[in-house]
């Protein structure tokens, strides 16, 4: 038996059933740490955990497909079940969450007519494939088969994009033909336009707000006059932004919210309940007035849960409001885990990216820079290196930096390029013999939402220096998805360059983290090779989430790209955030 509706009540085994869900994206989160979360959901009172799905960690290439370690969805869903909760699934394909490119592989981009959420012919083949692999291992998991999904959503939030309604029963009735008999919905925010824009006629609508729930519920009453109300999206608290303020929703307010939602009788999913880490380079980024605005590594959101998986303030307020109304476990919650603390961690090697190249990337040549993406790279840097003939002096400027370019002359600094000031330009001088010119660029993550979703990284136009073209390109692909086998000579003093840095540091019991770089600029961390996210020194984030996984006993290795310098040839390892 599925999940249906009798008036305005869902209904699961011929009884009411009010959905109190909280969101958990398994991507996010450490394997070994996903029964601890799964758990305290059960002790908040909550029903059901609802995911989505990452498109673009499962099929990292073409037809290449991964569902193992912190990717096995199918062992996420079963511990869900153990833990006596319900799963509402949100496959996509799309699917936003301040998630690079919503979700989508950025190898969708290397065709350059590619158009995504709508009914082009090659994005429904893609998904499709991916349809295919994704759902064959979970139909037997659905609730009429005896597992726990008792709701699939179609596509996400796509009345805040477009108006293709063929393509979204084309999706619906994807997941009908590839086995999905389950509750099938659409979820959209409160603007009227968007709620109308994203529901499809048979298909369930449900609203998305952080305040103001009569307000919300009235129009989606207005557009869906029967059936029960559902807050499928509850922003409980919210995400950062780099060179921006930490966002907060105090736990006061957020709890009389959700509890005005309760007395009018709906369904309800915390977003975020666990909000996690955007580890690695999979942050994404929103374009916002014009003005490009990438997102932190962190995904805490001021959720119930922190970042690090401890019970929070907020955690306390809306259980407590749950257990008002529903059933809550009557037992103790654990305690927070235990941090490490390292005070100082000393680096004590460092090579130069420009001696570090030849074991990085193998150049291609091309006539002009070209995106990353015809390139088949997705995410990192890219290097555009030419020779400049001399002598001449001028202005130097890129059409469509896509995100932020260093320029060296003959590997010295001339300055820095970004996206956001498109008219930038830096003088230019080139001596009589010529001079080498390397433009680094850094992809800071694709925008996640809205109308600017597809955007291609590097130099998607040209160099331009005095008015002209500059052609005849060797490109350096650095993906950095192995940092492994770089030599690192012994070093006192910084590197007054681009340069990765090394330290070794002793553990005796891994525990969570956080580390922290006072006096370094902006880079990469990795720790055991496992890349933990950008550093900043704009803040807000100045720190990075660290989980007890990715440490040994014993000797443990961290690995730094500095991309301008540092004043402090050290790290240290917090206990606090």
């Amino acid at each position: 038996m599925t999940l249906t509706i009798s008036g305005d009540q869902f209904m699961l085994d011929g009884k009411p059933f009010r959905i109190l869900s909280g969101s958990m994206h398994y991507f996010r989160v450490p394997r070994e740490y996903w029964d601890d979360r799964l758990e305290k959901a059960r002790l908040m009172g909550l029903n059901a955990i609802e995911t989505y799905v990452s498109w673009n960690l499962h099929e990292p290439k073409p037809g290449e497909f991964h569902f193992e370690g912190n990717l096995d969805i199918e062992a996420f869903i079963k511990a869900a079940a153990r833990h006596g909760l319900k799963v509402i699934l949100r496959p996509g394909p799309y699917i936003c969450s301040e998630w690079d490119f919503g979700g989508l592989p950025a190898w969708l981009l290397k065709d350059p007519h590619m158009r995504v959420r709508c009914s082009y012919p090659p994005f429904l083949a893609a998904m499709d494939r991916f349809f295919e692999v994704l759902l064959n291992p979970l139909i037997p998991l659905q609730y009429s088969h005896g597992g726990p999904i008792i709701m699939v959503q179609v596509e996400n939030e796509y009345g805040s994009y477009g108006d293709d309604k063929a393509y979204l029963a084309y999706i619906r009735d994807s997941l009908k033909r590839m086995g999905i008999v389950e509750f099938l919905f659409t979820s959209d925010g409160e603007q009227g336009r968007n709620l109308k824009a994203g529901m499809l006629e048979g298909t369930f609508a449900t609203v998305n707000f952080d305040h103001a729930p009569e307000h919300a519920f009235k129009l989606l009453r207005e557009l869906q006059p029967e059936g029960p109300l559902m807050c499928s999206e509850f922003w409980d608290g919210w995400f950062d932004h780099w060179n921006l303020w930490h966002n907060i929703r105090p736990a006061g307010g957020v709890t009389r919210i959700f509890e005005r939602m309760l007395k009018l009788g709906a369904s309800v999913n915390l977003y975020m309940w666990h909000g996690g880490t955007n580890f690695g380079f999979m942050n994404g980024a929103n374009h916002v007035f014009g003005k490009y605005l990438p997102i932190i590594n962190s995904y805490d959101y001021d959720a119930p849960l922190s970042e690090a998986g401890d019970i929070t303030r907020k955690y306390h307020a809306l259980r407590n409001a749950i257990r008002k109304i529903a059933p809550v476990p009557d037992e103790p919650l654990p305690a927070p885990s235990p941090k490490l603390q390292l005070e100082t961690v000393k680096v004590t090697g460092g090579v130069s990216l420009w001696k570090a190249l030849p074991k990085l990337s193998t150049p291609v040549h091309t006539a002009n820079t070209e995106p990353m993406e015809y390139l088949d790279q997705n995410y990192g840097f890219i290097l555009y290196r030419t020779r400049l003939s001399g002598p001449q002096s001028g202005a130097l400027s890129i059409k469509g930096l896509r995100d932020r370019a260093q320029v060296f002359l003959d590997g010295k600094p001339l300055g820095v390029l970004r996206r956001n000031r498109p008219n930038q330009s830096l003088k230019v001088t080139v001596p009589a013999s010529g001079a080498q010119l390397d433009i680094l660029v850094e992809n800071m993550g694709r925008v996640n939402f809205g109308p600017e979703l597809v955007d291609r990284k590097g130099i998607l136009d040209g160099v331009i220096l005095n008015g002209h073209y500059v052609f005849d390109w060797e490109t350096y692909c650095l993906s950095l998805q192995d940092v492994s086998g770089l030599e690192y000579a012994g070093i006192e003093n910084p590197l007054n360059e681009p340069a990765f840095y090394h330290a070794e540091f002793v553990v005796e019991k891994p525990l969570d983290t956080f580390l922290k770089l006072p006096g370094w600029v902006k880079g990469v961390a990795w720790v055991n090779g496992f890349n933990l996210g950008r550093y900043w020194k704009v803040g807000p984030q100045q720190a990075l989430y660290v989980p007890a996984t990715v440490l040994k006993p014993g000797k443990n290795k961290l690995t730094l790209f500095e991309l301008h310098g540092t004043r402090n040839l050290q790290a240290r390892f917090n206990s606090k955030p």
